[in-house]
């Protein structure tokens, strides 16, 4: 696979944080803050779009721990970690409303939708086609990119949502949506490079298609 890393370049600023204390209690009355000091409800759609993102990079964190496990494996783990930190740009630029985003606040930009569809093209480039739909198994690290995959369309969804109420950064639903592709892609691609077999969709292993 390519370089995960393609570029040196920092355009964002790094974070300055110190957390010494974690609970604060201000949340107590289902509240929470964005970036830039305003309060709302934990159930509003934009907190509901980046804290299904961030459920997203947990998600890839597990399938970067299987993905370590195996030599064949190891170039999409350096993948999936940067895409960890591509996921936590867009966390931060959808916890901000669009008045308070800094010029150099990190963010989703073209770049990185370029470079996953150049991955998604090279590692389609060795698979064969498929002749039914797959489902998710054969391995673990398959099944964990496949919950990558449908935890990542379902934040699509909420930024889709939020998009019809509040503005959302311009590139945050492509990101998304190119990003469930090459998961999907990816999932695939393992189980080529391992030798693990892909799980083919047979309608008639139902119970009922049996009788």
């Amino acid at each position: 696979m390519i370089d995960p890393n393609p570029s040196d370049a920092t355009p964002f600023n790094e974070p300055k944080l110190a957390l010494n204390r974690i609970y604060t209690r201000r949340g107590d009355q289902g509240l929470t803050s964005l970036v830039g000091g305003q309060r709302v409800s934990k159930d509003a759609l934009r907190i509901e779009s980046y804290g299904t993102v961030d459920e997203l990079n947990s998600f890839v964190g597990l399938a970067v721990i299987s993905a370590s496990a195996r030599p064949e494996t190891g170039s999409l783990a350096d993948i999936l970690i940067r895409v960890q930190h591509e996921l936590f740009n867009l966390g931060s630029i959808l916890a901000t409303l669009p008045e308070d985003v800094h010029p150099r606040q990190p963010q989703i930009t073209a770049v990185e939708i370029e470079q996953l569809e150049r991955e998604i093209d090279e590692a389609n480039e060795v698979l064969s086609p498929l002749r039914s739909f797959v489902l998710p198994g054969g391995s673990r690290l398959n099944a964990e990119l496949h919950v990558c995959r449908t935890v990542c369309r379902r934040a699509e969804r909420i930024v889709v949502s939020l998009n019809h109420h509040e503005s959302v950064p311009e590139l945050a639903i492509g990101y998304l949506n190119r990003l469930s592709d090459a998961l999907f892609v990816w999932s695939r691609w393992a189980s080529h490079v391992t030798g693990d077999p892909e799980v083919l969709w047979a309608p008639n292993k139902a119970a009922s298609g049996s009788r």
